[in-house]
């Protein structure tokens, strides 16, 4: 009796465990450190993650005074996009411990795409990391939340 009621407690905590272990979503509006734009991390194509620039601090070129575009995307075609609402990370996927891996980031000031994950800190707070090969070089930023 004594084992049947360690083990129903155990499975109990482990599972209470479990839930509060993906408890902390990245979904929601964040900023980085910079503060030059807000980002929306949603779901898309099933039960990844992607996010789009919802907001800029300065949306015009200074020197034009229109809206800001991917100047510097590799294909010439898409040159001309603007950066509001643009798609600049997609198909994260849920790895363990509040983690999203596998997934890509585009960085729409160099036109360099690279491999990333994002790692919840606390509720309002995750490192969000780029970088080419492995994981361990590359670059963080903590993002805060907005909303």
């Amino acid at each position: 009796m004594k084992k049947t009621l360690f083990l129903c407690l155990t499975l109990l905590l482990g599972f209470s465990g479990l839930a509060s272990a993906q408890s902390l979503s990245p979904l929601g509006t964040w900023t980085n450190s910079e503060k030059k734009a807000t980002f929306e991390i949603y779901k898309c194509n099933g039960n990844k993650l992607c996010g789009k620039i919802v907001s800029l601090t300065t949306p015009n070129d200074p020197a034009t005074g229109k809206p800001k575009t991917d100047s510097m995307n590799p294909d010439p075609k898409l040159r001309s996009k603007p950066r509001l609402g643009l798609v600049f990370m997609q198909g994260f996927e849920y790895d363990e411990g509040n983690k999203w891996d596998d997934g890509k980031i585009y960085d729409p000031e160099t036109g360099k795409t690279y491999s990333c994950y994002m790692k919840m800190e606390n509720a309002n707070t995750m490192e969000v990391k780029g970088y080419i090969g492995f994981s361990m070089i590359g670059r963080s930023q903590t993002w805060t939340r907005v909303k």
